[in-house]
C-alpha cells in the first residue's frame, strides 16, 4: 500500500526552539507521529506514506534533542515535550490531529491528550503510553536507571552499526534499517553517535519513572487505539498485560490490538498492518 511520496523535510517553531519534521501531504484527516526514546522521525516513514497515499496529511516530528531538532540543555520532562507538541501543532496549522506515539512517545502523547484535550481528536499508542516503570515489582530508580541506561555507541563505525541491525532484525529490508540508522549522527570519520546525548536520555528516563500513566488515562477524553507488540519472554508479556490493563481500564473509549510477531518498533516492523488498522478505524468513525 506504499506510494513513492517523498516527505517535505523542514523545521517548525516550538516555543523557543525549532523542531525538524517530515511531512506528507493530504486533504483528509491530519496525523502527528511521535517517535520513542533515542529514536527519530524517520521510523514513521512507511506509515506516513501509507496515510498520505490514502489522502491524509501526516507529519512525523523529531522531538527535542533527537534527530535534526534543536538540543536545548534542559527541558526534557513531560511539561516541556508536550508543550513542544502543542506549539508545533500551531506552527503547522493543524486542527485537532490524531496523535500517534511509539514507546516513550506513546507516554508523551498520552500526557499531551490529558493536558490538551481540545487539541487532539484521537490518540494512537504504539507499544507505549501504558509504560509504568515505578509500578514494576521491586523497581527503584537506581535499578531502572541501570537496566535502561543506553549502551555507549559513540565511535562505532557506521557499517558496523548497520550490520548489527541486520543481525538483530534479519527480516528487515534496507529502508527499515535506514529508518533506525536515523537515530545516529554520522561523523566525518565514518563513525556514529546518538543524536540524543546520554545526559538528556537519562533526564527523559527520570521523567518516565515519575509518570503515572493510569492516572493520566482518567483525564483523556479522546478515543484511543493501543497497538502492542509481542514480548520476547513470559515475564515481559505479564508485565505488559498488567500495565496495559491498568491504563485501559481508565480510558473512556479504547480498542487494543496485539500485533502477532511484531517487535517493539511495530511502526517499523509491521508498518502496512499498523497503517491499515488505523485507516480502518478512521473509516468506521472511531475518531469522530
Amino acid at each position: 500500500m506504499e506510494s513513492p511520496l517523498t516527505p517535505l523535510v523542514h523545521r517548525v517553531a516550538a516555543g523557543e526552539i525549532e523542531l525538524s519534521v517530515r511531512e506528507w501531504p493530504g486533504e483528509g484527516r491530519e496525523f502527528l507521529l511521535v517517535h520513542g526514546l533515542a529514536s527519530n522521525a524517520c521510523t514513521w516513514e512507511r506509515v506516513g506514506r501509507n496515510l498520505s497515499a490514502r489522502g491524509h496529511r501526516a507529519v512525523a516530528i523529531d522531538q527535542r534533542g533527537h534527530g535534526r531538532s534543536d538540543e536545548p540543555e534542559s527541558g526534557y520532562g513531560f511539561d516541556e515535550v508536550t508543550s513542544d507538541l502543542r506549539a508545533a501543532i500551531d506552527s503547522l496549522g493543524m486542527q485537532r490531529p490524531v496523535i500517534a506515539g511509539q514507546s516513550w512517545g506513546g507516554n508523551v502523547v498520552l500526557e499531551f491528550a490529558a493536558r490538551y484535550p481540545e487539541a487532539t481528536s484521537g490518540v494512537i499508542l504504539v507499544d507505549g503510553g501504558f509504560i509504568d516503570l515505578s509500578s514494576r515489582p521491586g523497581a527503584t530508580w537506581e535499578s531502572i536507571s541501570q537496566q535502561l541506561r543506553p549502551p555507549n555507541l559513540i565511535g562505532t563505525p557506521r557499517p558496523e552499526m548497520k550490520q548489527r541491525f541486520h543481525a538483530f532484525r534479519p527480516d528487515w529490508d534496507d529502508e527499515q534499517i535506514e529508518m533506525q540508522m536515523g537515530n545516529y549522527e554520522t561523523l566525518a570519520d565514518g563513525t556514529i553517535r546518538p543524536w540524543l546525548t546520554l545526559e538528556h536520555h537519562m533526564q527523559i528516563l527520570q521523567a518516565l519513572w515519575e509518570q503515572k500513566p493510569s492516572q493520566l488515562c482518567e483525564k483523556v477524553t479522546a478515543p484511543v487505539l493501543i497497538a502492542t507488540a509481542e514480548p520476547q519472554d513470559e515475564e515481559r508479556r505479564k508485565r505488559r498485560d498488567e500495565e496495559l490493563a491498568r491504563a485501559a481500564a481508565k480510558l473512556r473509549q479504547v480498542e487494543v490490538r496485539h500485533f502477532e510477531g511484531a517487535h517493539h518498533d511495530v511502526h517499523v516492523d509491521q508498518p502496512d498492518e499498523l497503517s491499515q488498522w488505523i485507516l480502518d478505524a478512521l473509516e468506521r468513525g472511531f475518531f469522530d
